[in-house]
């Protein structure tokens, strides 16, 4: 039968837990006992946070390489004429975030896409890891991005997605579109689509192909 949690008992294993990393000590056996004492692993990660703080991963993406990889590709080079046409018309170059929310940490993909469409001449902003669909609806209220693209490699998106268009709509910006990529299996692309998610790509997508969906989305969008 388990224990039941005393509340006191646990806070001072805590506090002890903070006491240790800033004056020194045995961390793992603090955190063992507060364990015992039934604190959460959250309440032990921020007993340690006051003094350590909070790791923040710094995402990095590169320029260049995917556009040279595909010079001389006649899809590449019309979807660039076509963010040229684009950005003429608008007065500037269409916008999209990538995302990743929730606990997925799987973020080659999204960096991949990031950097192709970058080089392909969209203006890019990347979010760092493990956002809330409200942080990510902010980030791209205050970017102004056109569309938000959600990298899913964990079996988030039929929460994740639905939670960030509604965030997205709570906060009056209805109008950013929404698309995800990503490992999503075929049986729930209806859900996303009945949801709000404008268009869904999978493995193995042709990148200058799916740029040109996604700038055709945007232009419907505004038209």
């Amino acid at each position: 039968m388990r224990a039941e949690r005393d509340g006191s008992a646990c806070q001072a294993a805590l506090d002890e837990l903070t006491r240790r990393s800033k004056d020194g000590g045995n961390l793992l056996e603090a955190a063992v006992e507060a364990a015992r004492m039934r604190a959460s692993v959250g309440e032990i990660s921020m007993a340690m946070e006051k003094e350590f703080g909070r790791h923040r991963a710094e995402v990095k993406t590169l320029a260049g390489v995917y556009g040279a990889a595909y010079e001389g590709d006649e899809g590449f080079a019309a979807i660039q004429k076509s963010i040229e046409d684009f950005t003429e018309e608008e007065g500037r170059r269409p916008r999209i975030l990538v995302v990743k929310m929730g606990q997925d940490g799987h973020d080659r993909g999204a960096k991949v896409i990031a950097t192709a469409f970058a080089d392909i001449g969209f203006d890019v902003d990347v979010g760092p890891l493990f956002q809330t669909p409200a942080e990510a609806a902010q980030d791209a209220i205050d970017n102004d991005v056109h569309v938000i693209g959600i990298s899913s490699q964990a079996a988030g998106h039929k929460t994740l997605a639905p939670q960030l268009v509604q965030e997205l709509k709570a906060q009056g910006a209805g109008d950013i579109l929404v698309i995800c990529g990503g490992v999503i299996p075929q049986q729930d692309y209806q859900f996303l689509y009945d949801s709000g998610v404008k268009a869904i790509f999978g493995p193995g997508t042709n990148i200058p192909e799916g740029a040109q969906d996604v700038l055709k989305l945007i232009r419907e969008a505004r038209s």
